[in-house]
Protein backbone atom coordinates (compact mmCIF):
# COMPACT_ATOMS: atom_id res chain seq x y z
CA UNK A 1 0.00 0.00 0.00
CA UNK A 2 1.71 3.20 -1.14
CA UNK A 3 1.11 6.22 1.11
CA UNK A 4 -1.35 8.13 -1.13
CA UNK A 5 -3.63 4.69 -0.41
CA UNK A 6 -4.20 5.85 3.27
CA UNK A 7 -7.10 8.17 4.11
CA UNK A 8 -4.80 9.80 6.70
CA UNK A 9 -2.07 10.63 4.69
CA UNK A 10 -2.60 13.10 1.94
CA UNK A 11 0.92 13.89 0.68
CA UNK A 12 4.40 11.83 -0.67
CA UNK A 13 7.49 13.04 1.45
CA UNK A 14 9.42 11.46 -0.83
CA UNK A 15 7.77 13.12 -3.44
CA UNK A 16 7.84 16.80 -1.95
CA UNK A 17 11.71 16.33 -1.68
CA UNK A 18 12.62 15.51 -5.23
CA UNK A 19 10.53 18.69 -5.93
CA UNK A 20 12.68 20.20 -3.50
CA UNK A 21 15.59 19.27 -4.52
CA UNK A 22 14.49 20.04 -8.56
CA UNK A 23 13.55 23.85 -7.36
CA UNK A 24 17.02 24.15 -5.87
CA UNK A 25 18.63 22.51 -8.99
CA UNK A 26 16.85 25.05 -11.32
CA UNK A 27 17.39 27.68 -9.02
CA UNK A 28 21.12 27.73 -9.13
CA UNK A 29 21.23 27.03 -12.84
CA UNK A 30 18.99 30.52 -13.43
CA UNK A 31 21.14 32.31 -11.44
CA UNK A 32 23.57 34.44 -13.07
CA UNK A 33 24.78 36.82 -10.53
CA UNK A 34 27.39 35.21 -8.35
CA UNK A 35 26.09 36.96 -5.04
CA UNK A 36 23.02 35.95 -5.15
CA UNK A 37 20.87 34.03 -2.12
CA UNK A 38 20.91 30.55 -4.07
CA UNK A 39 24.67 30.88 -4.86
CA UNK A 40 25.88 29.40 -2.20
CA UNK A 41 22.67 26.28 -2.01
CA UNK A 42 25.23 24.64 -4.55
CA UNK A 43 27.57 26.41 -5.71
CA UNK A 44 29.67 28.08 -3.21
CA UNK A 45 32.41 28.13 -5.75
CA UNK A 46 32.90 29.70 -9.09
CA UNK A 47 29.23 28.43 -9.89
CA UNK A 48 30.42 24.73 -10.46
CA UNK A 49 27.77 22.33 -9.01
CA UNK A 50 24.28 22.06 -10.28
CA UNK A 51 23.12 18.25 -8.58
CA UNK A 52 22.16 17.26 -5.70
CA UNK A 53 22.56 13.51 -5.70
CA UNK A 54 20.71 11.17 -4.12
CA UNK A 55 19.52 7.41 -2.83
CA UNK A 56 15.91 6.11 -2.69
CA UNK A 57 14.81 3.56 -0.24
CA UNK A 58 11.76 0.75 -1.69
CA UNK A 59 9.06 0.11 0.43
CA UNK A 60 11.22 -2.97 2.01
CA UNK A 61 14.24 -1.16 3.16
CA UNK A 62 16.26 -1.83 0.04
CA UNK A 63 18.34 0.36 -2.76
CA UNK A 64 17.16 1.53 -5.73
CA UNK A 65 18.80 0.86 -8.93
CA UNK A 66 18.87 1.36 -12.36
CA UNK A 67 21.16 0.80 -15.33
CA UNK A 68 23.04 2.85 -17.58
CA UNK A 69 24.72 1.80 -20.94
CA UNK A 70 22.54 -1.32 -21.32
CA UNK A 71 24.02 -2.48 -24.59
CA UNK A 72 27.07 -0.41 -24.65
CA UNK A 73 25.91 2.12 -27.21
CA UNK A 74 28.27 4.53 -25.83
CA UNK A 75 32.02 2.75 -27.06
CA UNK A 76 33.80 4.50 -23.85
CA UNK A 77 31.37 3.44 -21.44
CA UNK A 78 30.64 -0.44 -20.45
CA UNK A 79 26.86 -1.22 -19.03
CA UNK A 80 26.91 0.09 -15.63
CA UNK A 81 24.78 -0.13 -12.31
CA UNK A 82 23.50 2.87 -10.35
CA UNK A 83 21.90 3.52 -6.74
CA UNK A 84 22.83 7.33 -7.46
CA UNK A 85 20.66 9.90 -8.93
CA UNK A 86 19.89 13.66 -10.08
CA UNK A 87 16.28 14.51 -10.91
CA UNK A 88 15.55 16.24 -13.77
CA UNK A 89 12.28 16.75 -14.12
CA UNK A 90 9.23 15.96 -11.49
CA UNK A 91 4.98 16.23 -12.57
CA UNK A 92 2.43 14.62 -10.32
CA UNK A 93 5.08 12.74 -8.32
CA UNK A 94 6.27 11.06 -11.31
CA UNK A 95 10.19 12.09 -11.92
CA UNK A 96 12.68 11.84 -14.51
CA UNK A 97 16.00 10.94 -12.96
CA UNK A 98 19.63 10.82 -14.86
CA UNK A 99 21.54 8.36 -13.80
CA UNK A 100 24.94 9.28 -12.23
CA UNK A 101 27.30 7.08 -12.40
CA UNK A 102 29.83 5.93 -9.86
CA UNK A 103 33.61 6.22 -10.08
CA UNK A 104 36.69 5.17 -8.27
CA UNK A 105 39.64 8.12 -8.08
CA UNK A 106 40.59 7.59 -11.44
CA UNK A 107 36.94 7.76 -13.18
CA UNK A 108 36.85 4.44 -13.47
CA UNK A 109 32.81 2.83 -13.44
CA UNK A 110 32.85 1.46 -9.79
CA UNK A 111 30.09 -1.04 -9.03
CA UNK A 112 28.46 -0.15 -5.79
CA UNK A 113 26.05 -1.51 -4.05
CA UNK A 114 26.55 0.57 -0.78
CA UNK A 115 27.41 4.30 -1.04
CA UNK A 116 29.96 2.95 1.45
CA UNK A 117 31.45 0.56 -0.36
CA UNK A 118 35.77 0.73 -0.67
CA UNK A 119 36.39 2.36 -4.10
CA UNK A 120 33.68 4.85 -4.52
CA UNK A 121 35.15 8.01 -5.18
CA UNK A 122 32.75 9.92 -6.77
CA UNK A 123 29.87 10.60 -9.31
CA UNK A 124 29.26 11.52 -12.92
CA UNK A 125 26.31 12.92 -14.79
CA UNK A 126 24.67 10.69 -17.61
CA UNK A 127 22.63 10.99 -20.06
CA UNK A 128 20.67 7.95 -19.37
CA UNK A 129 17.24 8.51 -17.76
CA UNK A 130 15.01 6.59 -15.89
CA UNK A 131 11.08 7.16 -15.52
CA UNK A 132 9.83 6.52 -11.80
CA UNK A 133 6.55 6.70 -9.44
CA UNK A 134 7.90 8.55 -6.57
CA UNK A 135 5.22 7.20 -4.67
CA UNK A 136 6.86 3.65 -4.76
CA UNK A 137 9.89 5.06 -2.56
CA UNK A 138 9.53 5.24 1.58
CA UNK A 139 12.78 6.84 1.73
CA UNK A 140 15.20 9.45 0.09
CA UNK A 141 18.85 10.06 1.45
CA UNK A 142 20.43 13.35 -0.21
CA UNK A 143 24.14 13.29 -0.49
CA UNK A 144 27.34 16.07 -0.94
CA UNK A 145 27.07 17.81 -4.36
CA UNK A 146 30.35 17.81 -3.99
CA UNK A 147 30.43 14.07 -4.71
CA UNK A 148 29.16 15.22 -8.42
CA UNK A 149 32.37 15.63 -11.27
CA UNK A 150 34.48 15.41 -7.73
CA UNK A 151 38.46 15.71 -8.64
CA UNK A 152 41.03 13.86 -6.83
CA UNK A 153 43.82 15.81 -5.10
CA UNK A 154 47.48 14.62 -3.74
CA UNK A 155 45.99 12.73 -1.12
CA UNK A 156 43.68 10.47 -3.41
CA UNK A 157 46.28 10.17 -5.86
CA UNK A 158 47.88 6.55 -6.51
Amino acid sequence: MGCKDRKDFDNNCVCEAVEQILAEQEAVEDISCPTSCFSNLLNPVAGTKDTIPFILFDKKGGLFKAFGNVGGFLDDMTCFQSIFFRVEAVKDCCATLSILRPVDVDGNTESVCSPCDEGFFGLEKTDFCIEVDLDCFCAIQCLSPELVDRVADNKHCR
